[in-house]
């Protein structure tokens, strides 16, 4: 068996995908280990969550750098001291520049199907209640790899739910979530599996050995 693939799971708030993807690797369901967990918010719910599961943690506030390149700078520095082979964002709230050699090794969730609703304040319950305002009729979940623009790279998974009449912001968020759960695990295995092939926009998603 492979040996498994090093994370940094970087969050900003409850850490409900980092609990998710800690949950995949108890079960076996994931090849991975989670060397390094990062929030840009002190105090932050999902802290505890790595801190119960023993795993090192940091938080690097954005207010206490000049630009955005000295924050991501520190991230990364970060990442390479804990030898991550691939950055997970789950829920963070910070735009970031990402250097040359974390190109394509660093992955976003957003819960939607991008390109309707992303962007810059298009995150949490923000989302939903926008897919709702606009009667939308399916609404999911985007993996992507990240680049230097909110919500905007190369697309690897998206995953639909129907979007009910009668939905809530918190309904349709619990059904998205769900795909989120089976779409975040899968795009870390294709990435470890080396099945991902980025084509300019697209990413081609190859057979396995």
């Amino acid at each position: 068996m492979a040996a498994p693939i090093r994370l940094a799971v970087f969050i900003s708030g409850s850490g409900t995908t980092l609990q998710n993807l800690l949950d995949q690797i108890a079960n076996g369901r994931l090849n991975a280990q989670i060397v390094l967990v990062v929030s840009n918010q002190t105090g932050a719910p999902g802290l505890l969550r790595a801190e119960r599961a023993r795993i090192p943690a940091v938080t690097i506030s954005r207010s206490d750098f000049a630009n955005r390149e000295e924050f991501s700078d520190k991230l990364f520095d970060q990442c390479r001291r804990a030898g991550s082979e691939l950055v997970c964002l789950a829920g963070f709230l910070q735009l970031i520049s990402i250097p040359d050699d974390f190109q394509f090794r660093v992955l976003n969730i957003h819960p939607a199907l991008i390109p309707a609703f992303c962007g810059m304040g298009f995150y949490g319950h923000h989302v939903h209640e926008a897919v709702l305002a606009y009667g939308a009729k399916v609404s999911g979940c985007t993996v992507h790899f990240a680049d230097n623009q909110y919500d905007h790279g190369p697309i690897i998974i998206q995953k639909t739910v129907p979007v009910l009449d009668d939905d809530t912001a918190d309904a349709l968020a619990a059904r998205v979530f769900e795909k989120e759960c089976e779409a975040y695990p899968e795009a870390i295995r294709l990435f470890a599996e080396g099945r991902l092939r980025v084509e300019g926009r697209r990413v081609r998603i190859v057979a396995g050995k």
